[in-house]
């Protein structure tokens, strides 16, 4: 059975003297670090290190006596070595060399250089996911295709699957909030206009609203909050496992069986989503007319209908696909990008939500400047 790590001190001659006996390894070093850490050597008087009980020694062990003989050197300590053997003096002699690797001088830097290195990082780190975002979305792309032309390898239950967890499952969060904000609009835009005597003009405040943006953009974002996230988190879980890796070694392309589905169920539920989300955020502001403003639902309804031009729906609608697409491809891309640890998994599915939504915000900022040009 091997000894553990152990040491004596001598302190009755004229200098003092320390024996390090039994094997100083990484699992018989036990507590004696510590005990190691807390000897207090009398100023003054040198220090003989004796190795002659040393059974055997590795690098976590070189590096406990090593310390200890630079806290003595480090002291005024006079330090010599008794009993060194050729592999102690070359352990030692490595822990020494690489002693600015077990405690590195951080570098001295200015805030704003930091700052500045900061968003040079983020900015290239960002131009990357783009370009790398863009291949992906290129790789889906012609998975559909093949899909398309051999329909026996379209996986239809994982399709209907994900319609129910990202579409339906979704219809209560989405009705309920598309009303909240449809109310509070309603509220805000009467208060407003009434100071202009327009408070009839409500209506057409809230229908325009949640026909043209509101819907589109309130599903866009629950969903990236939602349904995205959740499959940022269930593909990299399945890349941590390394489930993806079986998957390729077993002949199956994770690209048809975890992304295409995913990302086909988001395009086809999302313009399902926009459209309750219009109706709800429709029927919330038109509670609180019919409570503040007296405007009956029948009445609402005959000026929404007279007032309001079908191209509001369709261009509210038309925007939901793309940013479904833009959502399952990111959600899915980050998912991918998983490298194995569950910070990973967490760091992802953070840049998974930002991402989906900033690049839902710029999606319609881009669609409004398009039909604004078409004059629609």
């Amino acid at each position: 059975m091997a000894i553990k790590a152990s040491f004596q001190i001598n302190d009755t001659g004229p200098e003092w003297r320390i024996y390090f006996s039994g094997n100083w390894t990484v699992t018989l070093l036990d507590d004696v670090d510590s005990l190691v850490r807390d000897v207090v050597i009398d100023p003054g008087r040198p220090l003989i290190i004796d190795l002659t009980q040393l059974e055997a020694i590795d690098t976590a062990g070189a590096w406990v006596i090593y310390r200890f003989n630079r806290r003595a050197g480090e002291d005024g300590h006079t330090v010599t070595y008794e009993g060194m053997g050729e592999e102690h003096r070359t352990l030692l002699d490595v822990v020494a060399e690489y002693e600015e690797y077990v405690n590195p001088i951080p570098p001295s830097r200015s805030p704003v250089y930091r700052l500045i290195d900061g968003i040079g990082r983020t900015v290239v780190e960002s131009w990357y996911d783009f370009v790398h975002s863009i291949g992906f979305f290129g790789a889906v792309l012609l998975v559909f295709r093949r899909a398309v032309f051999e329909p026996k390898r379209f996986r239809g239950v994982s399709l209907v699957h994900h319609i129910e967890y990202a579409g339906f499952n979704a219809l209560p969060i989405i009705m309920l909030i598309s009303f909240l904000v449809g109310a509070v609009l309603a509220f805000m835009g009467a208060d407003i206009l009434r100071d202009y005597g327009l408070e009839v003009f409500t209506q057409s405040l809230i229908t325009h609203s949640f026909l043209r943006e509101f819907g589109a953009m309130l599903t866009a974002i629950i969903v990236a909050g939602r349904s995205g996230s959740a499959f940022t988190a269930q593909i990299g879980s399945m890349k941590a496992n390394e489930e993806i890796d079986a998957l390729r070694s077993l002949g199956l392309d994770p690209m048809e069986i975890l992304v295409l589905p995913r990302v086909l169920a988001l395009v086809l539920s999302v313009p399902l989503l926009t459209f309750v989300a219009m109706i709800s955020g429709i029927v919330g502001g038109g509670l609180v007319a019919w409570m503040i403003l007296q405007i009956s639902p029948s009445m609402f309804i005959a000026q929404m209908l007279a007032s309001t031009d079908m191209n509001f729906f369709y261009v509210g609608i038309i925007k939901s696909p793309f940013m479904a697409a833009l959502i399952g491809v990111i959600a899915c891309y980050q998912g991918m990008r998983v490298e194995g640890t569950s910070e990973s998994i967490g760091t992802h599915t953070t840049a998974s939500v930002v991402q989906s939504i900033f690049a839902v915000i710029t999606a319609d900022a881009a669609f409004a400047l398009f039909f604004l040009k078409l004059g629609v």
